[in-house]
């Protein structure tokens, strides 16, 4: 059988010269970038923090590949665009990849197999889960070098189409898929993931949405207890229990609400959108905006609450959309557009995740195993958002997406070379963004001890 590595084969010719190639250039990576991750992982310790609430019962004799080793391997493939845990067997023996886990180029073990990956996806408990969800946002915490003033945390679910009969897989109508919901909370204003749960594909009930969110901000309220916390998300957790539970405890909220009949006969309301349609009629605009504000309290709330509406009139009809908020200060306008629209940033927060880290590779059959994909999936979220960090704000990659800062940073071929008493990385010599690299590398470097 013909190695595929060694045999060479042809390239058009160049100048009346023959042009072959072969895949036998040595130790060369296609993913020196991953270097960087690796140092972004150091410094957080993301994966020794998961490690650690996953019981290791191996044989301490017999173990080749430590669990934070092969946490981390996992974590590192995923944010290099390896999203699939086959993809390993491809990499046991890159030498970047071996050069991030601390492992020589040319000896010893290489990464752990895909076998290997699969069964510590599995292998977590529902406890072990919880306390890994938990170490998650312990992880956000600690990426604040001090508590902060005051904090925003959007949350909201996103559809997570299956292709088989997984546990928790439900059939949503609104999306026409089985599928799982996932809920995702971020802190959109600093765009650092908080906390992510697979659940079932049906929305969440105002007791189940009140449960994450009070169960979250107990975590986030043992690191820093003086912290004002400000829950945002749309209409599906716009619910009585959750606003009670948010008025118990002194934090704010500003959720989305669903018109009914009450709010579209509400005379405030009704008195503007009618002004704002004849205006619009009168100056002949395009499209008119205004805003309005009422005391609103459905049966099942215990009070009444500050309702805010958007009103648009426009050559197609009229649009009023409701905001419900515990914020007493702030115009109708600031709150609609200011505080409640910057919730649009968590959508696009939820793509990356999805999107470009492919979170939603959640193919498994146990519940547990896709709840333990996505918790590493965000921690590949993690290392990218470190990496976009450590950009300086007048670069041009300071606010590019993952998926460039990939192409950019970390599918950077390298030549790595091992003597006797150091291992050299050679990158291109023509690089675009080489001084980019550097800066970030210098950034990332540990502190001397």
């Amino acid at each position: 059988m013909t190695d595929v590595t060694s045999s060479s084969f042809r390239f058009p010719a160049v100048q009346r010269k023959k042009v072959t190639a072969a895949f036998d250039g040595g130790r060369i990576t296609s993913d020196g970038g991953v270097l960087l991750l690796a140092q972004a992982e150091r410094e957080m310790d993301i994966c020794r923090q998961l490690a650690t609430c996953i019981a290791d019962r191996r044989d301490p004799s017999r173990v080749v590949h430590k669990l934070d080793d092969i946490l981390r391997a996992r974590v590192l493939a995923i944010a290099c665009g390896y999203e699939d845990a086959d993809d390993l067997d491809a990499l046991r023996d890159d030498p970047g990849f071996r050069l991030a886990l601390g492992k020589l180029p040319g000896s010893g073990a290489g990464l752990a197999s895909q076998p290997t990956m699969s069964r510590w996806e599995n292998a977590p408990t529902t406890r072990e889960l919880a306390r890994i969800m938990a170490a998650m946002v312990d992880i956000y915490c600690a990426s604040y070098p001090s508590p902060p003033e005051a904090v925003t945390l959007d949350i909201d679910d996103t559809c997570d189409v299956v292709h088989g009969y997984q546990q928790l897989s439900f059939w949503n109508g609104h999306h026409g898929e089985r599928c799982f919901l996932p809920i995702h909370v971020y802190d959109t204003a600093t765009g650092r993931p908080v906390a992510m749960l697979l659940r079932t594909g049906k929305t969440p009930s105002g007791a189940e949405a009140a449960g994450h969110i009070r169960r979250l901000v107990r975590q986030i309220q043992r690191h820093w207890p003086t912290t004002h916390i400000t829950i945002r998300g749309d209409g599906h957790y716009g619910r009585p229990e959750v606003m009670n539970f948010c008025e118990a405890q002194g934090i704010d909220y500003v959720f989305g609400l669903p018109t009914n009949a009450v709010l579209r006969a509400d005379p405030q309301i009704v008195k503007i959108a009618d002004a704002c349609a004849v205006k619009r009629a009168e100056e002949q605009h395009v499209v008119l905006r205004n805003y309005a504000q009422t005391r609103y309290g459905a049966k099942s709330w215990k009070c009444q609450r500050r309702v805010v509406a958007r009103i648009e009139a426009s050559t197609l009809g009229m649009d009023i959309r409701y905001v419900v908020t515990s914020l007493e200060q702030g115009s109708a306008e600031h709150i609609y557009d200011t505080l409640y629209c910057a919730r649009g940033q968590a959508e696009n927060l939820i793509k990356l995740h999805k999107a470009q880290l492919a979170s939603d590779r959640t193919s498994c059959r146990s519940a547990n195993a896709n709840q333990m994909r996505l918790i590493l999936h965000t921690a590949a979220f993690w290392l990218m958002w470190r990496i976009q960090q450590a950009i300086p704000k007048a670069a041009a990659l300071a606010n590019a997406e993952f998926a460039t800062l990939r192409l950019r940073l970390l599918k950077v071929a390298a030549r790595v070379i091992e003597t006797a008493s150091r291992i050299r990385v050679a990158f291109a010599s023509a690089c675009p963004d080489a001084a980019l690299f550097r800066i970030i590398a210098a950034a990332l470097r540990p502190a001397p001890t």
